[in-house]
């Protein structure tokens, strides 16, 4: 069972629409506002990958972000598994496309 206030580790991916429509600057804003960490990079696929560390309620409103989006996207898809946190991530930032 998770607690409200345990740091866990979030791990996204989201399709539809979401690249090259600032998707990735959409999420760095939002992992930001609810004092997350980790990171988003687009995928070779047409997903965008997330990586996030935070409260399990700050990474549920990180989650509904993913799932709305910014207006220019359409997102069809997030899959996504919480796990035990890290604890190595220091900021949210943009990775390199992989």
């Amino acid at each position: 069972m998770m607690s409200q206030n345990e740091t866990l580790r979030l791990h996204a991916y989201v399709e539809g629409d979401v690249q090259g429509v600032g998707f990735r600057y959409f999420v760095v804003r939002s992992a930001q506002d609810h004092n997350l960490t980790g990171w988003v990079r687009n995928r070779y696929d047409g997903r965008v990958e997330v990586v996030a560390e935070g409260e399990l309620p700050d990474l549920n409103r990180l989650l509904d972000d993913l799932r709305r989006g910014p207006r220019s996207s359409d997102v069809t898809k997030v899959d996504y598994t919480f796990g035990e946190a890290g604890g190595d991530l220091r900021r949210f930032s943009v990775l390199s496309t992989a």
